[in-house]
């Protein structure tokens, strides 16, 4: 399961998705997360989703992918699914023993469901189809203005797009710590909860050790190479915004604009 965690990693390609401008697809993906919590019904929500279904069709990606990723979360939607399930109050439906399942329940915990999947797989592409340093610069650009109140812009992006980078990296050195103990004749998926929580130790120490020198290790590449932040540092490749950029931020703005009005025109 380590192995199907995709969050913060970059897969390259040459659909729209993947040419449209980061500043750009950061502002989407913020639009997108809006539009997700701002839907209170399953017709509004379908707006929403089929939003993502025509992004994640114009991104070329595999299908394969979302579903990989998906597979890590299970244990959050299903217990967000009972928590949903057996404690909202209304029309029984189904009754067993003293555990009643409400009507209510049923709708309100399917509705999380969809928008939970939805959130992850959503806010997930923008990391599939953008590099870490794309990233970086336009996350940088757009707190630019902050530096005015000497906000230092540059430095939080930097350490924003490090602590992405390396999420990859983490769960493959995970993985590998795993497999060690394993051979060892480590049980990591067995015996009782305690059990399972003190087999971990010898996992924990060892990632632990491992991220602190990779953190020395970067800290000294940065310091051989002159790093001193953001000040007189210039771009090898500029972001530069076209006609494309804002023709899918009006797209996203009008997904929104019918979600909301879905909203208002379902209850009449």
């Amino acid at each position: 399961m380590i192995k199907d965690i995709t969050i913060g990693q970059y897969f390259p390609g040459d659909s729209p998705v993947h040419k449209l401008d980061a500043r750009f697809k950061i502002v989407i993906t913020a639009i997108f997360i809006i539009m997700l919590f701002s839907a209170d019904n399953f017709i509004s929500l379908g707006a929403a989703l089929l939003f993502f279904v025509l992004s994640f069709a114009v991104s070329k990606l595999p299908l394969k992918l979302i579903l990989k990723s998906m597979r890590p979360i299970v244990p959050v939607i299903v217990i967000t699914s009972l928590l949903n399930l057996f404690f909202i109050d209304g029309v029984t439906v189904i009754s067993i023993w003293k555990i009643n399942i409400t009507q209510q329940g049923l709708r309100t915990s399917l509705f999380m469901i969809i928008r939970l999947i939805a959130l992850i797989s959503g806010s997930s592409l923008l990391t599939y189809t953008t590099s870490p340093i794309t990233l970086t610069d336009a996350i940088e650009q757009m707190l630019k203005p902050l530096e005015k109140i000497k906000f230092p812009a540059h430095e939080l992006a930097m350490m924003m797009t490090i602590a992405l980078r390396f999420i990859p990296t983490l769960i493959e050195e995970t993985d590998k710590i795993m497999s060690a103990q394993k051979a060892r004749g480590a049980e990591l998926d067995s015996g009782t909860f305690i059990e399972r929580g003190k087999a971990l130790i010898p996992i924990l120490i060892p990632l632990f050790v491992s991220s602190f020198r990779r953190a020395e290790e970067l800290a000294l590449a940065m310091e051989c190479r002159c790093y001193n932040g953001g000040e007189g540092r210039t771009k090898l490749k500029v972001l530069v915004s076209g006609g494309s950029d804002f023709a899918a931020l009006c797209t996203a703005i009008l997904f929104w604009c019918a979600v909301l009005l879905l909203n208002v025109y379902t209850y009449l």
